[in-house]
Order: structure tokens, then C-alpha cells, then sequence
């Protein structure tokens, strides 16, 4: 009964001061809830858990004796542990990195790209001491494990203060290009979402076989903001170039049933 109640007690112990950390971070994670926070707590949790095991193992004649002859031959047991626990520990490591140079955060959208392929793309959910949760945009969630995270590139629109985003619409030749290009200028600065208005111009940019390339740079305060002001500027587009009289090419496909006119 004894060694019942001391399991019991370990074990107790251990779950407490789980909970302990786990209250403290939810109350530090109120203010700024960082990837630091966040990769602390699960290296403490793991750190408690560790404690808790060895010193439950001491108190028992058959598991200390074990222990000792384990701890005798540590460095054959550090060897092969190492060595079975490679990739392991490579996350770990790759963890204090990423958590030490921030290069994302927690609730910031980011693009991880590794040999030129885009591998996820979506909102940060998680950062724990093996791998990053990443939400991707149709719900899926992508477990990318953090020596990925450290040596690949990562493009966060939140590191700039604004963000831009091309928009470019073909015009016929035989529309009112100046015409065109005021409505185009008019409709993305009316729009409330844009912002530095002033910087951006409407350009020519191409030449193409059934008209000319119209384009223009959209600033918006975050990437939530670019996806809808793009959105509805680009609908905002078609319906006043058609009320103006500006044509937007497109191809046509005529079908001939082979009957003589």
C-alpha cells in the first residue's frame, strides 16, 4: 500500500505542477501570446515530467538499483540515445532556434517554402519543442516539425507595416485608355480598405494581342485587408468599365456545324 500511495503522490505532483505552468502561461499568453511562451512551457512541462520519473524510481530498492547500473553505463546509454533520438533532438535544437530568432509568431500568417515548393501556407495555431501547426486556408492543418521550420525560407507579411498587392486588367485598343486608367485610379482609391493612395499610379504595363495591361499596386494595413480590397476592387472594375464603355477583351469560340450559308 505504501508504494501505491507514493505513485499516488509522484504522480500528483507532477500533474499539479503541470497545471501550475499551464495557468501561468494562459495568464502571460493574456498579454502577448509569443512563440517564447509557448516553447517554455512545453520544454518545463517536459522538464517536470523528466523530474518526477527519476525521483519516483529512487524510491523503490529494485528500480534504484536499476538506475544506478543505467547511470553507470551512461555514456554507451547517451551514445545510443543520441543516436536513435537524432532527428529528435535536431527539432528541439531547431525549436530554441526558431524561438530565439522569431522569425513567426503565433496567429501570424506565413508561407514555408523549401527547394523552390511551397510546403504550407496558412495561420500559426502551435509551436511546441518538435513541431509548428500551421492552419492551412481550407481548414487543413499541416505538422511541420521545426528543424523544417529552421532551414526553410519564410515569407510573413507581418514583418512590413503595410502590405501591397498587384492588380492588373487588360483594356481593348479601341477603349478610352486615359479614360480607363482614371476609373481604374478613382475606384481603387474610393475603396475604404486602400491606404498611401497617393504613392500608387496606374500604369501601362504590357501589350498584348487583343489589348494593352493595365496595372496598379493596392496598400492595405494586413493581408486580411489586401484579400478583400483586391476582391471587391477587381469587381468594382468590370462593373465601371462596362458602364463606361471600356471593353475588357476576351476570347470568343465560334462554332460552324458545317452546313453552307
Amino acid at each position: 500500500m505504501d508504494y501505491i500511495f507514493q505513485i499516488i503522490l509522484f504522480v500528483g505532483v507532477g500533474l499539479s505542477l503541470n497545471q501550475v505552468v499551464n495557468l501561468i502561461y494562459r495568464l502571460a499568453s493574456k498579454k502577448t501570446n509569443t512563440i517564447h511562451l509557448r516553447f517554455l512551457k512545453s520544454i518545463i512541462n517536459v522538464m517536470i515530467d523528466i523530474v518526477v520519473i527519476y525521483s519516483l524510481v529512487q524510491q523503490f530498492e529494485i528500480t534504484k538499483d536499476i538506475s544506478k547500473a543505467l547511470l553507470q553505463s551512461g555514456t554507451l546509454i547517451v551514445a545510443i540515445a543520441t543516436f536513435a533520438a537524432q532527428h529528435a533532438l535536431a527539432n528541439v535544437i531547431s525549436g530554441i532556434s526558431v524561438s530565439a530568432s522569431k522569425p513567426y509568431n503565433v496567429n501570424e500568417k506565413i508561407r514555408v517554402i523549401q527547394g523552390g515548393t511551397v510546403i504550407a501556407e496558412g495561420m500559426v495555431m502551435d509551436v511546441t519543442i518538435r513541431h509548428t501547426v500551421i492552419r492551412q486556408f481550407n481548414g487543413e492543418c499541416c505538422i511541420v516539425p521545426n528543424s523544417i521550420m529552421d532551414s526553410a525560407v519564410i515569407i510573413n507579411t507581418n514583418y512590413t507595416e503595410n502590405v501591397g498587392n498587384f492588380i492588373e486588367v487588360p483594356v481593348s485598343y479601341e477603349s478610352d485608355i486615359d479614360k480607363a486608367i482614371y476609373l481604374m485610379k478613382e475606384i481603387c482609391e474610393d475603396h475604404p480598405l486602400t491606404i498611401d493612395t497617393d504613392k500608387s499610379s496606374v500604369t501601362v504595363s504590357n501589350f498584348a494581342a487583343d489589348g494593352v495591361t493595365l496595372k496598379t499596386t493596392i496598400w492595405t494595413k494586413n493581408l486580411n485587408d489586401s484579400f478583400r480590397a483586391c476582391s471587391d476592387i477587381r469587381a468594382d472594375l468590370v462593373k465601371g468599365f462596362r458602364q463606361n464603355g471600356i471593353e475588357i477583351p476576351y476570347q470568343t469560340v465560334t462554332v460552324h456545324n458545317g452546313e453552307k450559308p
